[in-house]
């Protein structure tokens, strides 16, 4: 199929270390080329959709373009089987790594893992057994697994079993193929009630499964609300840590428009030798050309620091 040339009169390359402007878009010709990033960044699905435009695989050859390696997907097992084939089919030819894709339905307000319900665990299990389908066609190695509400009627001691329990059912599923499930914290502003909030707790579930396909997702924009001390805390659980996901805080936006410091936070695991991808879980403070722009060149400006 051949698609329509979506990146007109644009050359971020020719641009150097400067912030991109949107005049980039008539000043310069050819294609987007930037150098790969040195870690491997990994935009979603809609986040250059007005640079791109909003076809899915136009967006990936964008995301190419501009340096990045991978891309993340949270809706991907909820995506026709055409699409995933499609959309793994271009990320092979671009060379782009898939990140993680969420692999079963998360309940935000009922206990769900917690509670140790027969019903909720097969569903649960099942619901790894088809994203296995879903990873190999788009070659993803990761997914991400949210164990749910808490149940306020158990002690969380019984809590914990519980869950540590169905991961381990999880990963004699996901063994065979060498598929980690990647347990996220959330942070209790955004997500009230629900069973995994912090790192400390992450990776004593992670130590009780004892298994290299049960790890962290840490996502440092929930940790700097949940209990920062970032750099302190990604130490002790570095050994479960298998993924990262990052946004600023306040605001979820892309670094730069909040708080935490990513260029220190950043150097610090690219330091310690961390090669795997970095999601980059938020949205887009300036809508339009401008501000994606600006997503990517405040990318840069970390990437320049590493």
């Amino acid at each position: 199929m051949e698609r329509r040339p979506f990146l007109k009169n644009i050359s971020i390359g020719a641009l150097g270390a400067s912030v991109i402007p949107a005049e980039a878009f008539s000043m310069h010709d050819g294609p987007l080329s930037q150098n790969a990033f040195k870690l491997a960044f990994a935009p979603h699905f809609g986040m250059f959709d007005t640079l791109a435009g909003p076809d899915l695989l136009d967006q990936l050859r964008f995301m190419k373009e501009a340096g990045f390696q991978a891309v993340e997907d949270n809706e991907m097992a909820k995506r026709p089987v055409e699409m995933q084939e499609e959309i793994g089919e271009t990320m092979r030819e671009l060379g782009l790594s898939m990140g993680v894709f969420v692999g079963h339905s998360i309940s935000w307000n009922e206990p769900d893992l917690a509670s140790g319900d027969d019903e909720n665990l097969e569903r649960f299990l099942e619901e790894i057994k088809s994203s296995i389908a879903v990873a190999d066609r788009v070659d993803a190695k990761w997914i991400t697994v949210v164990p749910g509400a808490k149940d306020p009627s158990l002690d969380m001691g019984y809590q914990t079993a519980n869950v540590i329990y169905a991961l381990k059912r999880a990963v004699q599923i996901l063994d065979p193929y060498k598929i980690t499930m990647v347990i996220e914290p959330l942070n209790f502003y955004d997500h009230p009630g629900m069973f995994l909030t912090g790192s400390a707790q992450a990776y004593e579930v992670c130590k009780a499964v004892g298994s290299p396909y049960c790890k962290i997702l840490y996502d440092i924009y929930h940790q700097q609300i949940q209990e920062g001390n970032l750099i302190s805390n990604i130490t002790r659980c570095w050994d479960e840590i298998a993924y990262f996901q990052m946004a600023d805080n306040p605001g979820r936006k892309e670094p730069g428009t909040g708080e935490i410091n990513y260029a220190n936070v950043l150097k610090f695991i690219a330091g310690k030798g961390y090669t795997g991808l970095v999601g980059m879980e938020h949205g887009v403070k300036t809508e339009g050309k401008d501000g994606e722009l600006r997503v990517i060149e405040a990318y840069r400006e970390i990437d320049r620091t590493l």
